[in-house]
């Protein structure tokens, strides 16, 4: 299979032959500037040197004799080997040559052009003549009345230009080969720098690869967020979006830049996860909705990860909202199982001390000692059923009333209203009930006695209220906010508001309840308030307006 080429190598080869094009180009202009000059040069030169021939009184005097070759062939010449020329021809208005290098041309006619000079204007030009091509100047010899009395040549071969021209070609190449060298070293950095930013990847793979991982972006189940090194978000995908509550925005979009993490109504330790570019695993995060597990690691370079510098981080989210509606149901039959496990208990001691009674011959004491305690327990089963019209919320507070009993607390309901007919989910008020019940009762565990709980529970047409007071420590003012952050615990402090206040803890860790609580309230447009009574009271109000919308969506 043929081997793609690289865009390094591509650029590298395409400005090499840039900068080789370039390089003739300016070679070329810079020697035919040099050639020009030459001449321009030359012909200055011949018109000074013919010009002070010309104005020599000497060849004034000589050309007014019968003969003046006599006279100007020596001074010709001499001037000829003086000033490194070729020739200096000095003739009459009628091109009769006085002089000449070769001594059978004198008294032949001038070969080129002498019109401008017959009218009294100094000239120079490249002409062909007895010697070959020559650069030449042609310059009139006039006497005080301005008459024309002889002309001048002077003029040296092109040959001699030519070979003047060459000595200058080592500069002209010098320059050349200067900006080929530094053209190839500037396009071998770029090309070093594109191989390690494009992994060595041609422009077709790396097209390849983005629609590849465009489509998986929008293809998979779990939300998939891409922050840079600064801290701001750079990519992310459609189930990222859903979690995460904020625009939809395609992969591919780059004319719209994504918004920034200070721009996005994140939970403050989910944020913090996302700016800081630690790390991380299952890490639980709540949101106003959802419950999520974030997990985050450096995006490194696939070649050398052991060694590379994070290019980014990248950030997974799954929607761990259901999972925890399936927990916060299997913690509910957890506390049903402890209450049967407390009352099976208690109903082998109670059995053990009538059989006892029966063998002590006392029936009658036995039999009076079971009637009361059946007595009791119907009375509890009736005050439970007929406080709380909702099966399962029966069934979950006898199950607290049991663990309340074995840990020596008195747990107190008082419901009124209908609940059945609330609008709220069974799983929704699951939760928000059975985790205030259950901090309730931790916090009056560790209180002094008496100890207390009690539950109010009130529907009417225009809200659910929910309070749940009891006498433990109480709340203070400045950790109200605190204790219904995700991971905040008051467990093995002894005190409210001691323990750890770790937000992301892992999956199970301490301090969701009420978090949980919080979320559930939140997404049902509810509210939730802590005061002091004797102990904390948590009071949880849900509009019916709200409820009648929650209910007619879980219908849809």
């Amino acid at each position: 299979m043929r081997r793609e080429w690289s865009i390094a190598k591509r650029l590298f080869f395409a400005n090499a032959l840039f900068i080789v094009v370039l390089t003739v180009f300016v070679a070329t202009a810079f020697f035919v500037d040099a050639r020009d000059r030459g001449y321009i040069e030359t012909s200055d030169r011949m018109l000074a040197v013919a010009t002070a021939i010309a104005d020599s009184p000497l060849v004034l005097a000589a050309s007014e004799s019968a003969d003046p070759s006599p006279t100007l062939q020596p001074y010709a010449l001499k001037l000829t080997r003086d000033a490194g020329l070729d020739f200096i021809t000095i003739m009459a208005p009628d091109r009769t040559r006085w002089t000449h290098p070769t001594q059978t041309e004198i008294g032949k006619e001038y070969i080129g052009a002498i019109e401008p000079a017959l009218s009294g204007t100094a000239f120079t030009e490249i002409s062909t003549g007895t010697l070959g091509p020559s650069v030449r100047a042609v310059v009139p010899v006039t006497d005080a009345d301005g008459t024309v009395r002889a002309l001048v040549a002077v003029g040296t071969t092109t040959s001699n230009v030519t070979i003047a021209l060459n000595a200058r070609l080592p500069s002209v190449l010098g320059l050349a080969l200067g900006l080929l060298a530094s053209g190839s070293v500037v396009s071998w950095l770029l090309g070093r720098y594109l191989r390690r930013v494009t992994l060595g990847w041609g422009p077709e793979h790396l097209a390849q690869l983005f629609v590849y991982y465009d489509s998986v972006l929008h293809s998979v189940r779990e939300g998939l967020v891409l922050v840079d090194l600064h801290g701001d978000l750079v990519l992310y995908n459609d189930q990222a979006a859903r979690l995460l509550g904020i625009p939809s925005r395609p992969a591919a979009d780059s004319a719209t830049p994504p918004p920034t993490l200070a721009e996005l109504s994140l939970p403050p330790s989910l944020g913090a996860l996302l700016r800081s570019g630690r790390s991380a695993h299952d890490e639980i995060h709540v949101t106003g909705t959802r419950v999520l597990v974030v997990s985050q690691e450096p995006a490194l370079a696939s070649a050398s990860r052991s060694r590379a510098t994070p290019m980014g981080y990248v950030a997974t989210i799954r929607d761990h909202t259901d999972l925890q509606t399936l927990g916060s149901e299997l913690q509910s039959m957890q506390t049903l199982s402890d209450a049967l496990r407390a009352q099976t208990h208690e109903h082998s001691n109670r059995l053990h001390t009538i059989v006892s009674l029966m063998e002590l011959g006392r029936t009658d004491q036995a039999l009076e000692f079971a009637t009361k305690d059946l007595e009791l327990s119907q009375q509890l089963a009736d005050e439970m059923v007929g406080s709380v019209d909702e099966p399962v919320i029966s069934a979950l507070i006898m199950g607290k009333s049991a663990q309340a009993n074995e840990l020596g607390i008195t747990l107190t309901v008082t419901a009124s209203g209908t609940l059945a007919q609330s609008g709220l989910s069974i799983q929704d008020l699951v939760t928000v009930l059975g985790n205030l019940v259950d901090n309730a009762l931790d916090a009056a565990a560790a209180g002094a006695d008496p100890r207390r709980v009690s539950v109010t529970v009130s529907s009417t047409e225009q809200a659910v209220t929910i309070e749940v007071a009891d006498s433990g420590a109480g709340v203070g003012p400045e950790l109200i906010d605190d204790v219904l952050l995700l991971g905040f615990s008051t467990k093995g402090g002894g005190a409210a508001g001691l323990g750890a206040t770790t937000p992301g803890r892992s999956v199970g860790g301490r301090g969701l309840g009420l978090a949980l609580v919080r979320q559930a309230v939140t997404r049902l447009g509810g509210t939730l308030t802590i005061g002091r009574r004797e102990g904390a009271v948590f009071t949880v109000v849900i509009p019916a307006d709200i409820r009648a919308s929650h209910a007619q969506a879980d219908h849809v």
